[in-house]
């Protein structure tokens, strides 16, 4: 049990109340307390007075009963009750630390099998950055849930089939001047070199654009898979075929499970589904006019793959132009009986380079590529700036600032923390074991913000697993090393009276730093 959730279990014990207040931790511009909680303003409405009479009347009830956890409880002026760690609780959770390792912050609060599928770029180019935010996004929300007790799959859905792929075959085709262009089809360079060097291929299939569009798919997700895999450290444990999913017929026994529910009706010569039902704008289309299914349909078609799978859980990462997909992909799931069905659409990013901003468009081919960013900045440079900002906020990716190569870049700030600590602990060669730690000399100032910083973590993990806002790692990772650096200045180490115990504290520190990296994706180097 985390020292949060002691001070929670406390709260619930005095007052009775299960729900309706929080913990967290305080601005610190506020107050130097460790925690505060809200409760005071739920015990105020129901039992009609003032939120500071209810805070005062609680902090006593506190103070009769305390808990190890607590060293003092405190009452702001608008009611906020605030907690202090104790000294011990401290100590005791940085020998925890040492312990328990790379385990660290792990826990089986989460359970059951999800499935978390991202990125699903159409295979008919190169990965924008919106791919690759979903790709960062999606790897860290993973690596949580798994570390939280999941047991967690992560797909890549492939849309090799359709109009799209139909459209990139007519692109190719005009390309090499076989049809008249237009402005639908894909500009960019990449469907010229690609044509160029599978020309005789396509004046092959010259009358089969969809041949054509199809084989240019399948070399484009070689690529991305080359991009994603190799050079940006995301990994699937499963790439899923559109194609497949059509030729199971998967989307045929969609529809009969759907109209099974009583939901579908037939309007205008076509067949819907009625979406509103389920707070969508309007129905939408599962077979046109001419007995053809939507993409609305095979996506259903897909999903009831994934629960024939074992999957009762599904996390689905799309990019901003999806807002209209998602009631009626909820839709579909509450359909097919999934236990939980969620739905995460990433926001734009737009690159800056000074005070100006990069125009990008995937099709007429004028646009950053993900790839082209990576090899820019660095892999580990790109995860932490995409990660450092909440998945519904869009991003100004300041490149100026990610190529810059010191401790004004928050990547190389973090990165260093971990490399310091690190050698540090080299240097001492002395091995750390939790056991033969007397801890109880550490409490300076630097000494206990660093503790407290480092104890969060578990809970950040809790939480970041509860509502899928993993950038609260990155923004943990930021604080937690600050009062490492600081405690670097602060405090000698090696040679110091206090040398065993504060190498106890640096040890838990690069744990601690290791593990938060690791769930982002990021592997720091060595040395710097």
């Amino acid at each position: 049990m985390t020292i949060k959730e002691e001070i929670e279990r406390k709260l619930k014990e005095v007052t009775g109340l299960e729900t309706g207040f929080s913990v967290e931790v305080p601005d610190k511009k506020a107050t130097d307390a460790d925690y505060a909680t809200n409760i005071a303003f739920a015990l105020a409405r129901s039992e009609k007075r003032s939120p500071r009479e209810a805070a005062n009347e609680f902090a006593d009830s506190f103070r009769r009963s305390p808990i190890d956890a607590v060293d003092r409880i405190g009452v702001s002026e608008n009611g906020f009750i605030n907690f202090w760690v104790s000294k011990k609780s401290l100590q005791r959770e940085i020998g925890e630390i040492i312990k328990a390792g790379m385990k660290y912050g792990s826990s089986r609060s989460v359970k059951g099998r999800v499935q978390v599928e991202f990125i699903s770029a159409n295979p008919t180019g190169p990965l924008t950055l919106a791919n690759g935010r979903g790709g960062f996004y999606g790897t860290a929300l993973s690596n949580v849930l798994a570390f939280a007790g999941a047991d967690v799959e992560r797909e890549y859905y492939v849309n090799d089939s359709g109009n799209q792929v139909l459209t990139l075959g007519r692109s190719i085709l005009a390309a090499l001047g076989f049809i008249e262009s237009s402005e639908e089809f894909y500009q960019g360079e990449y469907v010229k070199e690609w044509a160029g060097r599978n020309r005789a291929f396509v004046e092959r299939h010259r009358e089969n654009p969809e041949a054509v569009g199809e084989r240019a798919a399948d070399d484009f997700l070689e690529g991305i898979k080359h991009v994603i895999e190799k050079k940006s450290g995301i990994h699937f444990d499963r790439y899923t075929s559109e194609r497949s999913v059509r030729k199971k017929k998967l989307p045929e026994k969609a529809l009969r499970l759907l109209r099974k529910s009583g939901k579908v009706y037939e309007r205008d010569g076509a067949v819907w589904l009625k979406t509103t039902d389920f707070s969508d704008d309007k129905d939408r289309v599962l077979l046109t006019k001419d007995n053809l299914p939507t993409y609305f349909l095979v996506d259903a078609g897909h999903y009831l793959e994934t629960k024939k799978r074992g999957f009762d859980w599904k996390i689905n990462v799309l990019g901003p132009d999806h807002y209209g997909y998602v009631r009626r992909i909820q839709a579909v799931a509450d359909i097919l009986k999934f236990k939980r069905s969620d739905v995460v659409i990433t926001q734009a990013i737009l690159i800056k380079k000074g005070e100006e901003f990069v125009k990008m468009s995937k099709r007429k081919g004028t646009f950053v590529t993900f790839e082209d960013l990576v090899d820019e900045v660095g892999v580990d440079v790109a995860k932490f700036f995409f990660l450092a900002v909440g998945a519904n906020s869009h991003i100004d990716f300041d490149l100026d600032l990610a190529k810059e190569r010191s401790s004004k870049n928050p990547v190389f700030y973090a990165e260093y923390a971990l490399v310091r600590a690190k050698k540090i602990l080299a240097k001492a060669g002395v091995p750390v074991k939790a056991k033969t730690q007397d801890l109880s000399a550490l409490g300076s100032v630097a000494e206990r913000e660093l503790m407290v910083r480092l104890a969060f973590f578990p809970d950040v993990v809790a939480e970041s697993a509860r509502d899928y806002e993993v950038h609260r790692l990155t923004r943990y990772l930021m604080g937690a090393v600050k009062s490492f650096h600081n405690f670097y200045e602060e405090e000698k180490v090696i040679g110091s009276e206090r040398e065993r115990p504060k190498l106890a504290l640096v040890a838990a520190s690069a744990i601690v730093f290791e593990n938060a990296f690791r769930l982002l994706g990021i592997v720091p180097p060595e040395e710097m």
